[in-house]
């Protein structure tokens, strides 16, 4: 039996047993459930401690599982650190005559943060085994921690509206950066409900666009706190002594946000939505752009989507240390680290945390280097690269594969550091220090990206077997990773670009300077610079080709709506581009439809959507296999194109 001490582990637990084998596992829906399951031959429960002990403790329940008091169970109990040092434990395995247990925690209950001197060792006996945070981070399962540290206000009295204003407004300054463009999100933990309602109302004060959720209903589970920081790990109980109107307030707003109709007497509901949106998991589902909490959220949480954590309360040991790793959970290469920015001096909070639960190990490996440190190593990278590279025109006159291979991997490695060097608060683009500016940087960075559009034009279909025809380039650039993810900025989309033309004016003497500069931008930007022909075929049909009409159709405030134009636009250019492919691939247009549709729908190429249709055509072998490359290349870019996701 897995148990688990909440219901959203419940079914996180669930998800993560049917990924790995569907059906493998029963869940219960609550301690009727439960007692079923356990009189049956299930092999594997999940369930929570709450219903386990409502099912141990309650006549109704308990006298049916009579049967079962001396069979032979396991018992794995997650989050050990927590919910196991009251009546709930204790009354679970004094019903179980042959019980087995196991905790799993990643942060134990030691002597040196233990509040009554109980330890996870009390309760579950000798550690059996460790995996140590610095073992996970070394071995690119988690990440580490870039902690830094707000040097402005440091009056912490609950009561300090300006320094919470100030505090606020850095947030709102920096979240982009932080986030990178919103591409992740944000949690922002503080001391108390009250406070917690004094910064949402801040927040919206300063900027009622923002999307910010907040989270601080509470009920403990055992009449006992999470047993060091006073989080509670339990139910969901709307406690009207404390904050239930201005929970009303925050859920009223939300709803107007989302559309939703949500109160506190749905509160799980609630809780679930906000909890979907803060991890991203629906795409067509607008997300929190900040979540505001007390204590939930920072135990058991996991989103790979969250990527910060702003910090204006007291967190010590396990709560610290839980609290941080909601942000290091892998993803991609633009998620280089968890980002956690602390509004209180937690310094010696944290160096205790780590040196705890790393067996008495420093920080090394686990927090990110200082930013000084970054810096210099991106100020030495840089002026290397310099030296090889003093001018990005140079790039144009590389010939040989292995030179433009060698360029490749040094430009990235020097990727890689700028991406890391830019989350950091002191980072300043225009610092003097740096040897390459931000316009010889996004020289370089687009020839980078001309070398890689080079290649993908004569990439053979992925998987493909190699044929002599396999040139140098593709066998000299097909094992790079060109980590085009972090070239790409997610605040330069299509409104932004929309935004761009609306603001023309053909009749204006710098017109095609600023017509240029639209396009240019796009250039430089991994994911649009695909799309640039066909921007400016669109800026070429609404504006070049119809001056008047465009003016025309400006509002008073000089804005113009272009969206339905942009895409009925798309829509007329892809069929044109599909009827072309399909006319000169002598393929009917069914076929390329269906290919198109598939990809849309599933995210992936189907390439035997082609190869079924070139069955009936007298190939041979090879001729077949350059034949499908070919085609499956044109839709790639096709695809690659027309798709504004």
């Amino acid at each position: 039996m897995f148990v688990v001490d909440r219901h959203d582990l419940d079914t996180q637990t669930q998800s993560e047993y049917d990924a790995f084998e569907p059906g493998a596992v029963d869940n219960t829906s609550d301690t009727s459930e439960l007692t079923r399951r356990l009189q049956s031959d299930s092999k594997i429960i999940i369930t929570t401690i709450q219903k386990l002990n409502a099912a141990v403790t309650r006549p109704w329940y308990s006298n049916k599982l009579q049967d079962i008091k001396d069979s032979r169970i396991v018992m794995i109990f997650d989050e050990c650190h927590r919910s196991h040092f009251g009546d709930s434990h204790r009354n679970i395995v004094k019903f179980f005559n042959n019980l087995q247990i196991f905790g799993f925690t990643g942060t134990p209950i030691f002597k040196e943060n233990s509040v009554d001197g109980h330890t996870t060792k009390d309760i579950f006996g000798e550690c059996l085994h460790k995996y140590l945070i610095k073992d996970a981070i070394a071995d690119e399962n988690v990440l580490g921690f870039l902690v830094e540290y707000y040097h402005g206000n440091t009056d912490v009295n609950n009561g300090n509206q300006s320094r919470m204003r100030e505090i606020a407004q850095f947030i709102l300054n920096n979240y982009n950066k932080s986030t990178y463009d919103g591409e992740f999100d944000a949690l922002f933990a503080v001391q108390s409900v009250p406070m917690l309602v004094q910064y949402y109302k801040i927040f919206k004060e300063l900027n009622p666009k923002i999307r910010i959720g907040a989270i601080f209903t509470y009920a403990s589970n055992d009449s006992q706190d999470d047993h060091t920081t006073g989080m509670s790990s339990g139910s969901f109980v709307s406690e009207r002594v404390a904050g239930a109107d201005d929970m009303e307030d925050i859920i009223r707003d939300y709803n107007k946000m989302y559309g939703t109709s949500f109160s506190l007497q749905n509160f799980r509901a609630y809780y679930d939505d906000v909890n979907l949106r803060l991890k991203k998991k629906k795409p067509d589902m607008l997300s929190l752009d900040l979540c505001l909490v007390v204590g939930m959220f920072l135990t058991g949480f996991d989103s790979k989507k969250l990527n910060t954590l702003y910090i204006d309360k007291n967190l010590d040991y396990h709560g610290l240390l839980q609290a941080f790793s909601r942000t290091n959970r892998v993803l991609n290469e633009r998620k280089r680290f968890g980002k956690i920015i602390c509004f209180r001096d937690l310094k010696s909070n944290v160096d205790a945390s780590i040196k705890l639960f790393s067996n008495g190990g420093d920080e090394t490996g686990i927090l990110n280097k200082p930013f000084e440190d970054i810096k210099q190593e991106y100020v030495d990278l840089t002026k290397e690269f310099i030296k090889h590279y003093p001018d990005s025109r140079v790039v144009d006159y590389l010939q040989n594969e292995d030179d433009k291979r060698k360029f490749i991997l040094e430009f990235r490695d020097i990727i890689r550091k700028h991406a890391e060097i830019q989350i950091y608060e002191d980072f300043n683009e225009e610092d003097p220090d740096f040897p390459m500016d931000e316009q010889l940087y996004m020289d370089f960075r687009s020839k980078y990206l001309d070398i890689h559009d080079t290649f993908v034009d004569s990439k053979t279909v992925k998987d493909s077997t190699p044929t002599d025809d396999t040139t140098e380039a593709e066998a000299t650039l097909d094992d790079i990773d060109f980590c085009l993810e972090l070239l790409h900025s997610d605040i330069i989309n299509v409104a932004y670009i929309l935004s761009l033309i609306a603001e023309l004016d053909p009749n204006a003497e710098d017109y095609p300077e600023k017509r240029q500069e639209i396009l240019d931008t796009m250039i430089k930007d991994a994911e649009l610079r695909s799309k640039t022909q066909l921007i400016d075929g669109f800026i070429l049909q609404t504006v070049d080709n119809d001056k008047e009409g465009f003016m025309r159709d400006k509002k008073a405030d000089g804005s113009i709506d272009l969206e339905e134009r942009l895409n009925q636009y798309i829509r007329q250019e892809k069929g044109r581009a599909i009827e072309r492919i399909a006319e000169e691939e002598e393929i009917p247009i069914e076929v390329i439809n269906k290919y198109v549709a598939e990809y849309d729908y599933v995210q992936k190429e189907q390439t035997e959507i082609i190869q079924d249709a070139l069955k009936d055509k007298k190939l041979g072998l090879v001729a077949r296999r350059r034949t499908l490359n070919r085609i499956v290349d044109r839709l790639r870019n096709l695809i690659r194109t027309f798709s504004w996701d």
